[in-house]
């Protein structure tokens, strides 16, 4: 089981030009925590803290104990905002998780058995590489699994034909909206023709 946690201080210096400030003299990422019955806490933490947790790609699914000046809590990432250019964090949003209380939370998702498709003829293409969830904290998956194994070529597959972790349910679906997820598809070009515009 890995360790999720990540250390802050309460920061009262707010506003753009005093984020600006953080991110550059001491390497901090500002930061907001809000939801649940608190209001809205705005904090900062070490810049290499947020990159090292960050390093695994389960962090952004997972409950991630927050530690705001010695007082615990536990939240997940709601919204990460990114340099453009350079694609370090700077800024983010995270959700109090409540024991008990529905969250909603973007969980990555794994492909699996890609070689049968493959096997066929069949180019795969990943229309998504997240899914947006709703379920109780005890029940948030790490990552949805896809498998590929009996995906024909010319196959779409949509979030209906994943079946859900048990106590989770997709955003998407539950909105009336049958987002693909995948598609095998024909290679662009004919190997006969690839071999003979070789000749």
């Amino acid at each position: 089981m890995n360790d999720f946690t990540l250390n802050a201080e309460v920061r009262s210096d707010l506003g753009k030009g005093a984020s600006r400030r953080l991110r550059r003299l001491a390497s901090l990422v500002p930061a907001v925590v809000y939801g649940g019955e608190k209001a809205p806490e705005s904090i900062s933490m070490l810049a290499k803290e947020v990159a090292k947790l960050l390093e695994n790609e389960a962090a952004y699914s997972h409950i991630i104990e927050l530690n705001v000046g010695g007082t615990k809590q536990n939240v997940i990432i709601k919204a990460l905002q990114r340099h453009p250019a350079k694609g370090h964090v700077m800024h983010a949003d995270f959700v109090r998780v409540v024991a008990g209380q529905k969250l909603t939370a973007i969980v990555p998702v794994h492909f699996i058995n890609e070689a049968a498709p493959v096997k066929k003829g069949g180019e795969i293409s990943h229309v998504v590489a997240e899914i947006e969830v709703s379920c109780l904290p005890k029940d948030l998956p790490e990552f949805i699994e896809v498998d590929l194994a009996n995906a024909e070529v010319g196959s779409i597959i949509h979030l209906s034909d994943i079946s859900a972790p048990k106590g989770v349910e997709f955003v998407a679906l539950a909105h009336g909206n049958d987002l693909a997820v995948a598609n095998v598809h024909a290679p662009r070009v004919a190997p006969e023709a690839a071999e003979g515009a070789a000749e």
